[in-house]
């Protein structure tokens, strides 16, 4: 008989179960604890207890993870810096979407070689995690691949649901059973409407294909996250982090019947993937926040130890310590003074 499947698959590699990878690096109190205060900060944001910023800061992408520590080392510090004001959670992300072909991320390519060790990479993305929860910092991600939060979810606080992915009905599965507040974005295009369904699918149980803890394919049913919320990240070319843009995003979540809450991407499409231009959509936010604003909760800033990126594929021996290989970012000097006078501003509005 003529073979009827995997006609174009060339090799199949088994890993090592979601169970026996966190038997490897597991979890213990102090990291379990920064986790627990990260999430339970989030959700008090995004409901109105806590009336401090939520600051998810960090790469556009983690490629090499000696650097991602020695960042989140710095932002930890900022973090128990100001506290009272700004609630600082590390953007950590391991998968990049691709509207074409390119990088996938850490996990899928962690050598930068196109070798795709992923047992590699969900390995030392995790020990990453790990080591920065270990510090007191808490961690934010992007899920992509519906098997990789079996992986990794159990050390982030906060998680999002891309622009490309906002309409698959896997992904808004996947977050009705995710255990942290889910950020929703905007359309590529710049639709609300979709990320506003996406929010309101995820609230809901679903039942769906999975993988349990031993990696065995499984029937997930889930009970719903009621924690999520939309994230302005502009798009169709035209940015959505004015007061206007604002205004509609609310109308469309007081439709909805959700929290009143939002966040607002600082790149991407509202910088026009330009590094300095983040510090404008910022100074912007801060203004609309002491004319009075009450529904932004936080913002997303891109953010590395130098500013910019670099170009990639290139030989990895070649690459810049501490500089992007995906979109362009601050500075760590630009968010130390950022996140600074974000801090004075937001703490004469609460004191």
């Amino acid at each position: 008989m003529e073979k009827l499947y995997d006609l174009r698959v060339s090799r199949i590699i088994r890993l090592s179960s979601p169970k026996a990878l966190k038997e490897q690096l597991p979890v213990d109190e102090r990291i379990a604890s920064t986790v627990v205060t990260g999430r339970r900060e989030v959700e008090n944001i995004l409901t109105g207890k806590d009336s401090r910023m939520l600051m998810i800061v960090g790469p556009c992408s983690i490629h090499d993870t000696e650097a991602a520590l020695e960042y989140a080392k710095k932002l930890a510090a900022l973090r128990i810096e100001l506290q009272d004001d700004l609630c600082i959670i590390m953007r950590v992300y391991f998968e990049k979407p691709r509207t074409t072909v390119g990088w996938k991320g850490f996990i899928n390519d962690p050598h930068l070689d196109d070798t795709y060790d992923i047992a590699h990479g969900l390995f030392y993305a995790r020990k990453l995690l790990l080591d920065i929860n270990e510090i007191g910092l808490p961690a934010a991600t992007e899920f992509l691949d519906p098997i990789t939060p079996q992986y990794v979810a159990d050390v982030v606080s906060w998680a999002a649901i891309g622009a490309r992915t906002i309409e698959s009905q896997t992904h808004r599965q996947m977050a009705s059973g995710l255990s942290m507040p889910i950020g929703f974005k905007n359309s590529t295009d710049g639709r609300i409407n979709v990320a506003i369904d996406a929010i309101r699918s995820a609230m809901h149980p679903h039942s769906f294909l999975g993988i349990d803890q031993d990696g065995h394919s499984s029937v997930i049913t889930t009970k719903g996250n009621p924690f999520g919320h939309l994230v302005l990240r502009g798009g169709g070319d035209k940015p959505n982090y004015d007061a206007d843009s604002i205004a509609l995003a609310e109308s469309w979540i007081e439709k909805a019947g959700l929290q009143q809450s939002l966040l607002v991407d600082c790149s991407h499409a509202n910088s026009g993937k330009k590094h300095e231009q983040q510090l404008k959509v910022w100074e912007n936010i801060l203004k609309q926040k002491t004319d009075g604003n009450k529904s932004i909760a936080g913002v997303m800033i891109e953010s590395n130890i130098c500013a910019g990126n670099q170009p990639f594929p290139e030989d990895p021996d070649k690459l810049r310590y501490g500089v992007s290989i995906t979109d362009e970012c601050i500075s760590w000097d630009e968010t130390e003074r950022v996140l600074r006078e974000g801090a004075a501003v937001i703490h004469e509005l609460i004191k």
